[in-house]
């Protein structure tokens, strides 16, 4: 697997912390903040998911003796959620009673449809009780967002909303980019009138320049909202973001199980694709 995962290595960091521990203290010092994810899903086995959880743990305290700018961002399926949803649920109180006695924060991302509402469940009982320490993924282009992202928003939960990445059926998602982008930007709107610090994750440039010229019309300041890209791309128009004021923040994947993430890359841009068999070609 070593010549697949040198063609990764422009969306991972590493396999390991301390290979990515360099990349994120250079995003660090450009003035950008990172939230580190250990990849991984869909785990089956008590014994795995519990030392994932230990790793977590562990991560948040490397985090905090680097003194990095950085949370992290976990799956459910990491914590055992296809194995029982009670066990899930005690593995993340555990991570975050750390995250809480560190100050930090944990971002449960969202996965695939199967389980978008018992992810959200499992939030809104963590966010009762750990409040500003744990945050959402919302992905736009589900047809079940609009009423999540109006529920979540009456919460004051932290959000983060990104179109999504995973092959959905039209039952379900839409399917089309211009109605995700219209979606997007309604879902947008929601949270910055309704939450007091959304984090708003795209590539696109067209939302990116949606999102500047909406919260300058209405008056809405820079310090008021975060914008998010993935490790490995976009990388001058998210210095050029830092460097004009706005809150910015690289999501940095890094660990072994780095095949699904990558691939779910290279399926959302034909530019992925290329930029990967140019590197194959190159001597």
């Amino acid at each position: 697997m070593k010549l697949p995962y040198a063609l990764a290595k422009r969306f991972v960091a590493g396999e390991t912390f301390e290979k990515a521990l360099p990349k994120v203290r250079a995003l660090n010092g450009n003035g950008i903040k990172v939230t580190l994810d250990l990849l991984g899903e869909n785990l089956k086995n008590r014994k795995t998911a519990d030392k994932t959880v230990e790793r977590y743990i562990q991560l948040i305290r490397n985090i905090d003796l680097a003194g990095l700018k950085s949370t992290i961002s976990i799956k459910l399926t990491m914590l055992g959620l296809d194995i029982d949803e009670d066990y899930c649920r005690e593995n993340l109180h555990k991570l975050l009673d750390e995250a809480r006695d560190k100050d930090t924060f944990v971002r449960i991302d969202m996965e695939g449809s199967v389980v978008t509402g018992v992810t959200i469940d499992i939030f809104k009982e963590a966010f009762k009780k750990y409040g500003k320490h744990v945050g959402i993924v919302i992905q736009a282009y589900l047809h079940r967002s609009k009423e999540d992202i109006r529920e979540l928003a009456e919460l004051g939960a932290d959000v983060r909303l990104c179109k999504g990445a995973y092959g959905e059926p039209e039952r379900v998602a839409l399917q089309k980019m211009p109605a995700i982008r219209e979606a997007f930007k309604e879902y947008a709107k929601v949270l910055l009138e309704k939450t007091t610090f959304p984090r708003i994750a795209t590539h696109d440039d067209e939302l990116i320049e949606w999102v500047k010229e909406y919260t300058e019309e209405n008056e809405i300041g820079k310090s008021r909202f975060e914008i998010q890209m993935l490790y490995g791309l976009r990388e001058d128009t998210i210095n050029r973001l830092t460097e004009a004021g706005y809150n910015t923040r690289v999501y940095v994947p890094y660990g072994t199980m780095w095949f699904p993430y990558f691939k779910r890359r290279l399926l959302e841009r034909k530019e992925n694709v290329f930029f990967v068999l140019s590197t194959m070609f190159k001597k």
